[in-house]
């Protein structure tokens, strides 16, 4: 009854609870084709467009499912939330600990743009900025992480907090190869032959890749890599940071790496050639796929294009969040004429 039920509710876009918002297949995010930045004479394009779940991006997935089996195994009793993040998984955690009145601490690496830090507090975490000299040497991007295990580790805290840990939680890739995956193979009616996504906690692409690799070994899963030294908020770069534990190489058949100056360029794009206001780690995917299917579809490679496959990209969050970094972009471009 509660299915059919839910079923009538999404056919009149009426739910119960903000929760229910966060996409499934029966209520996928949208794919929208890629028609002006897209390289000509190869696979259609297309965008799927994360920022349609409620709290602004891929990361709801996650959250849901990494909080929701950690309240089934009762994990959470008694206890309060802490988790280091670069902004979109703290907002998704703190929106849904909100909801449970739970309280959530976040780590956060001190770079992140400060719109984040206001909407988290806004949500009523404790949001703690992060430098990076508080982890190991041969990690020195893993700040937040490192601080956020200390609370739940040792000392005052010790007993108060527990950690989803999205960089080991196998429910973060789970997320992905049940929702986000069928999405992807349902809505390009099992056309994908290429996917992109970027290296973060590395759930996406491990859950995604997974599943579309086991509908057809033959589709191409690419990751996207930031340069060292980046500034591209929810990227990793795997040599600057440890690499997560829930990645399976496995499934990835290339990686691209994407320097900061192109990923923004093509973020500016995005925004003004396809109306698409997406945040910047976007625009370093969509610049490493179109890079890709100019090269192997009339480029160096040479290589047939397959006119019946499609190509997909994930775009994880939406640019609302980054107006301060889009400020510094622009440059005199966006300083009032006189």
């Amino acid at each position: 009854m509660r299915g059919k039920v839910l079923e009538q509710n999404l056919a009149l876009r009426r739910f119960d609870d903000v929760r229910e918002l966060i996409a499934t297949p029966a209520n996928p995010t949208p794919l929208v084709r890629l028609n002006r930045v897209a390289p000509p004479g190869t696979e259609d394009l297309f965008l799927k467009l994360e920022w349609f779940n409620p709290f602004g991006s891929i990361k709801d997935r996650a959250a849901l499912f990494m909080l929701r089996a950690m309240e089934e195994q009762g994990i959470l009793d008694s206890k309060e939330i802490v988790e280091p993040t670069s902004g979109n998984t703290g907002i998704a955690l703190a929106a849904l600990a909100a909801l449970m009145g739970k309280k959530l601490t976040v780590t956060i690496p001190d770079g992140i743009p400060e719109e984040n830090k206001v909407l988290l507090r806004m949500l009523g975490a404790e949001v703690w900025p992060t430098p990076d000299d508080l982890c190991p040497v041969n990690h020195p991007k893993d700040g937040a992480i490192a601080l956020a295990h200390s609370f739940v580790q040792g000392g005052p805290h010790k007993g108060r907090y527990v950690m989803p840990n999205q960089y080991e939680n196998p429910d973060n890739v789970r997320a992905h190869y049940e929702t986000t995956g069928p999405e992807i193979w349902n809505q390009t009616e099992g056309r994908v032959r290429y996917f992109f996504a970027g290296y973060g906690t590395c759930g996406t692409i491990t859950g995604i890749g997974r599943f579309l690799k086991e509908k057809n070994p033959a589709i191409q899963v690419v990751a996207i890599e930031p340069k060292k030294g980046h500034r591209l908020p929810g990227l990793k770069n795997l040599e600057e940071s440890k690499t997560p534990a829930i990645l399976d190489r496995s499934v990835i058949d290339h990686v691209m790496r994407v320097d900061d100056e192109p990923a923004y360029a093509m973020t500016k794009r995005l925004f003004r050639e396809e109306g698409l206001i997406v945040g910047p780690s976007t625009g370093a995917i969509v610049h490493a796929a179109v890079e890709f299917l100019k090269n192997r579809g009339g480029g160096a490679s040479g290589a047939e294009t397959d006119r019946d496959g499609v190509a997909v990209a994930i775009s994880p969050d939406n640019g609302f969040k980054y107006a301060s970094y889009f400020a510094e972009i622009l440059g005199d471009e966006g300083k009032p004429k006189i």
